[in-house]
């Protein structure tokens, strides 16, 4: 279960919670035309760093940062040791038989270049092109919100000059000044909160998955090289083990050494 959610949740409640504890409404943290610049003005400015492209990836990288989960490497490579098993026993074109039953598109294309008979040299080449291409996207991705995360807090505070100019040329009414002010400063209020709770949360999130997600894919480059060398599926578990957390290396040691 990703805990994404939960954590901007809790994070909201967390801030909101204190606020009313202080003895401040809710209903004070409300305040529409802060919104307006602050969030206006942050997507406006983003939408500017970024091509229409970029942009295009938004609501998927949204579902991305707040629902996937990079799968166990611990499976994938228990599918490379029983695919190398096969191929030592049956040959590596019939491989092309367990082609469907490979989710992993970067897997699929790996063992397909293997079943066509590629040099494993353009093998490698080809893979890490690959590697290069993902590791790119999901830096723009990130770039993304980390730039929101970035001009949110200005956009705060420009909301706020501009709310505190209003105020003054009113300040022939004094009894209004104190609350004026207050709904000035609620746009640096939106602005830092949304950096610090959302965007660049979110970023940083991205930035992870992108971490795992490309040990996973190094794990399967190594992996496809290692079969298509023909090395012993055992040595090929022991060599994929390397990229794998200490509680998670020792498990497949054992599972190895009952092999």
């Amino acid at each position: 279960m990703d805990l994404a959610i939960f954590g901007f949740v809790i994070a909201v409640v967390a801030l909101v919670g204190g606020f009313i504890l202080e003895g401040g409404h809710a209903t004070a943290l409300l305040q529409p035309t802060a919104a307006l610049i602050v969030f206006g003005g942050t997507i406006g400015a983003t939408i500017f760093s970024f091509t229409i492209n970029d942009l295009k990836q938004v609501p998927r990288l949204f579902r991305v940062g707040l629902f996937r989960t990079i799968p166990e490497p611990t499976e994938t490579i228990e599918l490379i040791v029983s695919l190398a098993d096969e191929a030592r026993r049956e040959g590596l074109l019939y491989l092309e038989n367990r082609l469907d039953e490979i989710d992993d598109a970067f897997l699929r294309k790996g063992i397909q270049l293997v079943v066509d008979g590629t040099d494993p040299d353009l093998v490698r080449s080809i893979l890490e092109a690959e590697l290069y291409a993902i590791q790119e996207r999901h830096s723009v991705g990130a770039g993304i919100f980390e730039a929101a995360g970035g001009y949110a807090p200005t956009m705060g505070i420009i909301g706020t000059v501009m709310g505190l100019v209003h105020v003054l040329s009113s300040i022939e009414s004094p009894e209004t000044l104190g609350p004026a002010i207050a709904m000035a400063f609620i746009a640096t209020l939106y602005g830092v909160a949304s950096a610090n709770v959302f965007w660049l949360p979110l970023a940083a999130k991205l930035q992870n998955l992108s971490k795992k997600e490309m040990l996973l894919r190094q794990l399967m480059l190594e992996g496809i090289v290692s079969l298509q060398a023909g090395y012993n599926p055992i040595l090929i578990r022991e060599r994929l083990t390397a990229f794998l957390k200490p509680e998670a290396r020792q498990e497949q040691e054992e599972r190895s050494d009952e092999e």
